[in-house]
C-alpha cells in the first residue's frame, strides 16, 4: 500500500465527486419515466423497496465512488499495477453501472441488465481488491456499493421471474 500526503486538492475531490455524480444524474434521466410508465406496473417482490429510496442511495453510493476515485488519483506509485488497474477497474464499473441502468430502465430490459449486473458486480469486486492496494480505506468505502448492486441484481432476478 503506498502513502498519500496530507493535502487534500479540494477541486480534485470535487472533480472526482462531480464526475460520479453527473453519471448518477444520466442514470437518473433513464430512470425517472420508465419508474412511472413502466415500473410501478412491474410485479415486484415483497422486500422491493420504496421507489425513494433508490434516490439518496445512490446519491451517497457514487459520493463515495468519487472519493475512493479521487484517492486513488492521490496515490504517489502511479506506475504500480495496482494502481493502474484500479484506475482502470473504476472506469469499468461506471461504464457497467451506467449500462444497468440503461438497460433496466431505457431499454426495459431486465433480462440484459440482468447480465451486466453479473459483470457489474466482478468488476466492483476486482476494484475493491486492487483498491486494498492502493488505499485501504477507499476499498471500503465500496464495500456498501457492492452489498447494494448484490441486493439489485436479487430484485432483478425477482422481476425477472415475476413479470
Amino acid at each position: 500500500m503506498t502513502t498519500f500526503t496530507k493535502h487534500i486538492d479540494f477541486k480534485r475531490l470535487a472533480g472526482a465527486i462531480v464526475l460520479c455524480e453527473v453519471i448518477g444524474a444520466v442514470a437518473g434521466f433513464f430512470t425517472v419515466n420508465a419508474i412511472k410508465n413502466w415500473y410501478m406496473y412491474l410485479n415486484k417482490p415483497t422486500f422491493n423497496p420504496p421507489n425513494w429510496i433508490f434516490g439518496p442511495v445512490w446519491t451517497l453510493l457514487y459520493l463515495l465512488m468519487g472519493v475512493a476515485f479521487y484517492n486513488s488519483l492521490k496515490s504517489e506509485n502511479k506506475h504500480s499495477s495496482a494502481y493502474k488497474n484500479s484506475i482502470v477497474l473504476f472506469w469499468v464499473q461506471l461504464t457497467l453501472n451506467l449500462f444497468w441502468t440503461i438497460a433496466f430502465f431505457g431499454l426495459r430490459n431486465p433480462e440484459l441488465a440482468f447480465a451486466i449486473i453479473i459483470l457489474l458486480i466482478a468488476a466492483i469486486s476486482f476494484w475493491i481488491m486492487q483498491l486494498q492496494k492502493v488505499h485501504r480505506t477507499s476499498a471500503y468505502l465500496q464495500v456498501p456499493y457492492l452489498l447494494w448492486c448484490c441486493f439489485a441484481i436479487v430484485l432483478n432476478y425477482y422481476i425477472i421471474h415475476l413479470n
